[in-house]
């Protein structure tokens, strides 16, 4: 069989869940798997949001970060109900599930273009004025049934999944949620 990848190998950094209660989802992931702590659980925003293409407003959200062995697992409670990646998905208030896994691009908008000529466009793209960074969603539904985080390659993002694995291998079990500001 001839494959034509749309993608050179990538290496899966990330699986995101949709959560309805973020305080609720980290109990229970920790239940389940075990993991903590969780970093994070702050309201933000996703600035400079566009939408299939045209400006929309923000992506309000409350989230968080756990390490779960090499794997990077991020819950995603929406606030907002602007139209978005996450809104195409989960229309419905309380809607849960996996989102996207989330990936790093060398060339950040080569691996957007690839992506569209390979029949998954960008979604909701965004910046992260605080990382200096811009990222995207790209719609992978009809291949894997989910969207496909891509971030540039940027120091701040990198940073902030070295912390959530050094936090998994010192966590002492006492705090289940540790806000950013806090490390």
């Amino acid at each position: 069989m001839n494959v034509h990848p749309i993608l050179p190998p990538a290496a899966i950094v990330q699986n995101c869940y949709v959560v309805a209660d973020l305080d609720a989802a980290c109990r229970d992931f920790n239940r389940l798997y075990g993991i903590g702590p969780f970093l994070g659980g702050d309201a933000f925003a996703l600035e400079q949001h566009v939408y299939r293409g045209t400006p929309a407003d923000p992506i309000r959200a409350r989230g968080v970060f756990v390490q779960s062995g090499d794997l990077n697992i991020e819950l995603i409670e929406l606030l907002s109900d602007a139209p978005s990646a996450f809104h195409d998905m989960f229309p419905r208030k309380g809607d849960t599930g996996l989102h996207h896994t989330a990936m790093f691009a060398d060339d950040y908008d080569a691996t957007c273009a690839a992506l569209a000529a390979g029949g998954c466009p960008v979604i909701s793209e965004f910046s992260v004025p605080a990382l200096g960074a811009k990222i995207c969603y790209a719609d992978t539904r009809a291949l894997n049934g989910h969207m496909l985080e891509i971030y540039p390659e940027n120091e701040g993002i990198r940073a902030m999944y070295a912390m959530a694995r050094d936090a998994a291998r010192t966590w002492d079990g006492k705090r289940l949620i540790i806000p950013w500001t806090d490390l």
